[in-house]
């Protein structure tokens, strides 16, 4: 029996090492082709894409994805899809089309997780300032590092993200609280015992916790779930970790919560807007709102998922497109096109 060809087009162009890396991954299957497109032109794409099976990258126009007549499977490197839903929502009027988003960058986000809140708690970055103003030693009176020992950690959203998190706290003398929105689905077992919280408990799952780390994607349901209201529960010790997405927390509240001491301090990594105007002297902010000017905050650009050359963080489309050649129907990272994620 003859294996049918399964055509899989790059709507980018890997580099050198990429190539070589998913093919090698993909040896077991030679059925398997990569398409790789000669330039970046959006009609260099539909001229490729009308016979393929498998589309992989960013940004799909939804033109491309009602061109390839035969698309069944579209594989997004990245987590966050909540731009391509719409899209998708209409091409698949027409065609069942699955969505797959990739979860390759989770431990390096995880990690980057941890060591925010580590820098938060420790006073890492004003330390660091005093020492280049050249304030040696200036006393334990001067920021003092917050143990973590006995805190309960609530972790908001028990994706990739928080899963690793979840493991890599672990070691820490704390308490976990978790809040996901379906607890059926959690099918291993979890790293420590938890308290577990439903999605209609976020107020009681808030007033019980001392630190509060988000791995959510951007819904209908999480756009602006973390108002004035929900930060005052965290109550005036409380921190805050936000790796998710920025409107997941009100943007104005998040700030006067901070300026005004409702809460003790909070590490961003996610923002407001990704094309900031420029400011005095070509200075660029993602907020509307001075965060910049707070002595108890972590601010990071976004940087959650470097290092982007790693190799492995590949190796969930690998295993996607490995399934499909084996005919199944069930991939990682399944995005319910209704829920948003």
């Amino acid at each position: 029996m003859s294996i049918k060809e399964v055509d899989v087009l790059c709507i980018w162009q890997p580099n050198d090492k990429l190539k070589e890396y998913l093919e090698q991954g993909l040896s077991e299957y030679p059925q398997v082709k990569l398409i790789y497109p000669p330039d970046t032109q959006p009609e260099t794409f539909l001229k490729l894409a009308p016979e393929v099976d498998i589309i992989m990258g960013w940004r799909p126009t939804l033109e491309l994805l009602q061109t390839a007549k035969n698309l069944k499977l579209f594989i997004n490197p990245g987590a966050g899809v909540q731009h391509l839903i719409p899209i998708f929502q209409e091409a698949t009027k027409e065609k069942s089309i699955i969505l797959v988003n990739g979860h390759g960058n989770a431990y390096f986000t995880a990690q980057h997780t941890v060591a925010l809140l580590l820098s938060l708690m420790n006073k890492v970055i004003l330390h660091h300032n005093w020492m280049v103003e050249g304030l040696w030693r200036r006393g334990d009176s001067f920021a003092t590092s917050i143990p973590l020992r006995s805190k309960t950690v609530g972790l908001l959203g028990y994706g990739a993200v928080n899963r690793r998190v979840h493991k890599f706290l672990s070691g820490f003398d704390i308490e976990f609280a978790i809040l996901r929105q379906d607890w059926k689905k959690q099918n291993e077992p979890l790293c420590t015992s938890v308290t577990k919280y439903a999605f209609g408990e976020l107020h009681r799952f808030l007033e019980e916790i001392d630190v509060l780390i988000i791995a959510v994607p951007l819904t209908s349901k999480t756009e602006g779930l973390i108002g004035r209201n929900e930060l005052k529960l965290l109550g005036k010790n409380s921190f805050l970790v936000n790796v998710g997405r920025g409107s997941v927390i009100d943007e104005a509240s998040l700030y006067q919560a901070l300026k005004e001491k409702e809460i003790a301090g909070a590490a961003i990594d996610v923002w407001y807007n990704y094309q900031p105007d420029e400011y005095e002297q070509g200075k660029k902010f993602p907020s509307s709102q001075p965060f910049y000017s707070l002595d108890n905050v972590v601010l990071s650009p976004h940087r959650g998922a470097s290092p982007m050359g790693n190799l492995k963080r590949w190796d969930e489309q690998i295993e996607n497109i490995s399934r499909f050649a084996r005919g199944e129907k069930e991939f990682i990272n399944m995005v319910n096109l209704e829920e948003g994620y």
